[in-house]
């Protein structure tokens, strides 16, 4: 009897270990996708996951989706887009022989940086690349130094470009994973995401054209003929195709849906089926992931009553929260609280009101990330103090004289009580020291009091001045004569 008891127990006991490892497993992470191409990824362009990548970290030729990144480097160094952009010979001649031009363009032609760029984007124009380039940067090689150095920006660790077109070079390469964080950066621009998903654009005259020429969009799952057709897809809205017999097709994508972002990344691909297979990863993104947001959903460091320490220092959750906008991107049937939380270190160039960065893991794959920043800190104003604030003796000559303050104002050394060591009067920091203690709020009053005091001191100083101008050389001589007897009683 005691035998058959023990049996039992054991097996319930198996059977609650059982039960409690399968309530708690987070749900696998999706990953049959059944793309036919070599190489892929689709990334989610807010948390930056990685959702799926197939051979996404070998190098493969990038041929024209290059100039996404030519595109984006023109767009953070000019601003004036009606700037002229001249096709010069080496632009025109530095492609390859049979890579075509497509505009009928000849030595010489002009184009605004716009129509240049919506040349680049939707008919692949290879010597608008080149002219770009040497726009921007005085010579094509110093903009793929430009290039080479945005790919360190970015963190591609895996690419490295030869030119700015996407042509054949024998070190010319880009992995899925290092397209796909630089096709993120690129449509968060503004004006290369209205570029990239415009239908046709009526670029200007040029000698062939003296009426104008129209560009129109390539990319069939972003504009189709045919709302059936199997390679449009209704959520695309830019992107860029490519085509060298090295690279095979190559394609980017970008697409949203309900509030999210992606982008997929086609490498080596095959003719019609890199539209399929491009489709197929943004649909697998959308209909088996979300997004959550970090803010609303993470109470860690933010409530409670328990001091958080963090580098040293001791943080009342009370004074924390958590950076808005972030969000992590998890499996449909995943939760929140399934995320794994990590405090890394920030990196150098990160808010100064950050005091830790969190980091989200879903089963080893970096999902999202949000600073933890200071709730109530106010941002210091730096005010160049130029001129005695209220109270002191340069202000009290400017009462007594004016001329007397015109010569304190030139000779640039007022006589005032100050601090040992110099740099402020002793009454105004004593006033800043009581307004440190009641916290950043007094600092900021302060620092805007003497901006306030530095501008009205600055445009006294320049109507004296033009005064000074207007009355001729005899009110300068008086004036010099009463700076050398400034001058005289200091010493």
């Amino acid at each position: 009897m005691k035998r058959k008891i023990a049996k039992i127990l054991c097996g319930a006991l198996v059977m609650c270990q059982l039960f409690t490892t399968t309530a708690f497993a987070r749900p696998d992470w999706p990953k049959d996708t059944g793309i036919m191409a070599e190489a892929g990824s689709v990334m989610d362009v807010d948390s930056g996951t990685m959702i799926f990548g197939q051979n996404s970290h070998v190098e493969y030729p990038p041929a024209s989706i290059t100039k996404l990144l030519t595109a984006l480097i023109v767009l953070e160094h000019v601003t004036d887009l009606s700037e002229t952009v001249t096709f010069t010979e080496s632009a025109m001649m530095n492609v390859e022989a049979d890579s075509g031009n497509k505009l009928s363009l000849e030595i010489g032609d002009t184009m605004t940086v716009e129509d240049a760029l919506y040349a680049l984007l939707l008919q692949s124009v290879n010597q608008s690349a080149n002219a770009l380039a040497e726009h921007v940067a005085g010579s094509m090689s110093a903009f793929v130094d430009m290039m080479n150095a945005k790919l360190v920006e970015l963190g591609c660790q895996e690419s490295h470009f030869e030119n700015p077109s996407g042509l054949n070079g024998d070190t010319q390469n880009v992995s899925a994973y290092d397209m796909a964080l630089i096709a993120c950066a690129a449509f968060s621009n503004e004006k290369l995401l209205e570029i990239s998903s415009t239908e046709s654009h009526k670029i200007g005259p040029i000698k062939n054209h003296p009426d104008g020429i129209t560009v129109n969009q390539e990319h069939r799952l972003v504009i189709t003929d045919d709302p059936d057709s199997q390679y449009y897809f209704p959520e695309a809205v830019a992107g860029k195709t490519g085509y060298l017999l090295k690279a095979g097709n190559t394609l980017v994508t970008y697409a949203e849906k309900d509030g999210r972002r992606l982008v997929s990344v086609i490498l080596k691909g095959s003719p019609r089926q890199y539209f399929v297979d491009g489709k197929e990863l943004l649909r697998f993104g959308f209909d088996s992931f979300y997004n959550a947001d970090i803010a609303e959903n993470e109470t860690r460091y933010v409530t409670g009553e328990e001091a958080v320490e963090l580098n040293g220092t001791s943080y009342d959750p009370s004074e924390l929260k958590i950076e808005e906008g972030r969000v992590i991107t998890l499996p449909d049937d995943a939760v929140f609280a399934d995320a794994e939380l990590t405090l890394v270190d920030m990196p150098e160039d990160h808010p100064e009101d950050a005091v830790g960065l969190l980091q989200y893991i879903y089963n080893e794959r970096k999902i999202g990330q949000a600073y933890l920043l200071l709730k109530d800190w106010v941002a210091p104003v730096d005010v160049e103090v130029t001129e005695p604030v209220e109270g002191t003796v340069a202000d009290e000559a400017d009462v007594a004289g004016e001329s007397e303050a015109e010569t304190a104002a030139v000779d640039g050394s007022e006589e005032k009580e100050t601090s040992e060591g110099g740099g402020f009067p002793i009454i105004p920091v004593i006033v800043v020291l009581a307004l440190a203690g009641a916290g950043g709020g007094g600092y900021y009053w302060i620092t805007q009091e003497r901006k306030r005091e530095a501008e009205a001191a600055a445009k006294r100083r320049e109507k004296r001045r033009q005064r000074l101008m207007e009355e001729g050389s005899e009110a300068e001589a008086e004036f010099n004569r009463l700076l050398e007897e400034k001058r005289s009683r200091r010493k």
